[in-house]
């Protein structure tokens, strides 16, 4: 039973892009002001609804659209300096089931959220994650529709109205609390934040970006299960972060199992979004490569990018097999993605019920370092079923 209902989970949040507050539990809006049930209500139709062309309005479109089927808030960054660098992931997700709204149950699980949190730590060798997952309702869980707000299990996602965004993530091997601050207005992916995913309007997601945060961050390192407990170490760190925010009712277009996704801060302010949805044979079915200017206005965008996989890392605990690395076909440039470490899959068997690889990444050009960011890649041991 605890394997079906994990598949289904994976339908649900390994994401194309990744409930209301009931009354006992507020939601939060940029003012601080408390957002009701009625205020977040989701549709009561049967279906989902579609994603079409219109613009964002902030900051309405920084908190929760819970009459859609999926959505993530999303941070990746790296912390600290030289030899000493890790890397961070955080992503809150949230699921609309279509339980049915008539039943007047506060336990009706009508929204779904999980959460997933990392420290890549190439000195240890290894990935320290952790997973939470509960109902929205009263036992803690709740999002806000106002702006971004997010709680799950003790783990939070705020913006302020500073624009500022605090994150705490009180993990059993690990404590991230950290204040990361934009640089720039959100990017707003595709045409306007409607993003195609496939050659169809369907294969579509309404989608932005906060790239080049400046981030301040206390790493809290526990000792590892089954030790006499306490705090290994207490780190003061500064890096760079990437915000993604992304919901869609969409599934996968035809023929794809996965896809591969990279988010870089450019080290010299500019930004690169690219993806591409993948098939069986590791063949691109649809691209795209947003590289934005520090002011977030674009530079360069195309869809001919080409991902060329180098050597293999096979996975000692789910035992699928990733590409070591890529380099990337731009025209005549070649770039290459470097991970920060090998073993940088997510176990989230007891939450979303599968396993993808979130990695810290270096962009290099002939040797050249170029930037740094974050690599997604999913559909490599089983296609991803939303």
């Amino acid at each position: 039973m605890q394997s079906t209902l994990r598949r289904q989970w994976l339908k649900r949040f390994v994401l194309l892009a990744a409930s209301p507050a009931l009354p006992s539990l507020p939601a939060w809006s940029a003012a601080g002001a408390a957002v009701t049930a009625a205020d977040v209500v989701a549709s009561t139709d049967a279906a989902y609804p579609d994603v079409f062309p219109r613009s964002l309005i902030f900051p309405r479109d920084f908190g929760a659209h819970p009459e859609y089927r999926t959505e993530w808030w999303y941070m990746t960054g790296w912390l600290g300096e030289a030899v000493d660098r890790i890397g961070f992931q955080v992503t809150f997700f949230r699921s609309r089931t279509l339980h049915p709204e008539t039943n007047p149950s506060r336990f009706a699980p009508r929204q779904l959220l999980f959460a997933h949190a990392a420290l890549a730590m190439p000195g240890e060798g290894r990935l320290r994650h952790a997973e939470v997952a509960g109902r929205a309702g009263p036992a803690g869980a709740a999002f806000s529709a106002a702006d971004t707000g997010v709680e799950l299990a003790g783990w939070s996602l705020h913006r302020t109205a500073q624009d500022h965004y605090k994150v705490l993530i009180p993990a059993d091997s690990f404590t991230l609390e950290f204040v990361a601050i934009p640089t720039q207005p959100p990017v707003l992916r595709g045409e306007g934040g409607y993003s195609t995913k496939g050659p169809e309007p369907r294969f579509a997601s309404y989608y932005y970006s906060r790239p080049q945060l400046k981030v301040s961050a206390q790493v809290t390192l526990k000792n590892s299960a089954g030790s006499r407990g306490g705090v290994e170490k207490l780190l003061n760190l500064s890096g760079s972060a990437w915000f993604d925010h992304e919901w869609s009712s969409s599934l996968m277009m035809p023929g794809a199992v996965g896809w591969d996704w990279i988010g870089i801060n450019l080290l010299d302010g500019s930004s690169l979004m690219a993806f591409r949805m993948r098939d069986a044979a590791g063949a691109s079915l649809f691209s795209e490569w947003d590289w934005r200017d520090a002011k977030g206005q674009r530079i360069e965008s195309r869809q001919d990018v080409g991902w060329q996989p180098a050597g293999q890392w096979r996975s000692p605990c789910s035992l699928f097999t990733y590409p070591e690395r890529f380099d990337l076909r731009v025209g005549d440039r070649t770039l290459t993605l470097r991970p920060l470490m090998s073993d940088q899959e997510v176990d989230a068997q007891t939450s979303t019920g599968g396993f993808y690889y979130e990695g810290a990444v270096e962009l290099l050009e002939n040797g050249k370092l170029l930037g740094r960011g974050y690599l997604e890649l999913t559909g490599y041991g089983a296609p991803v079923a939303l």
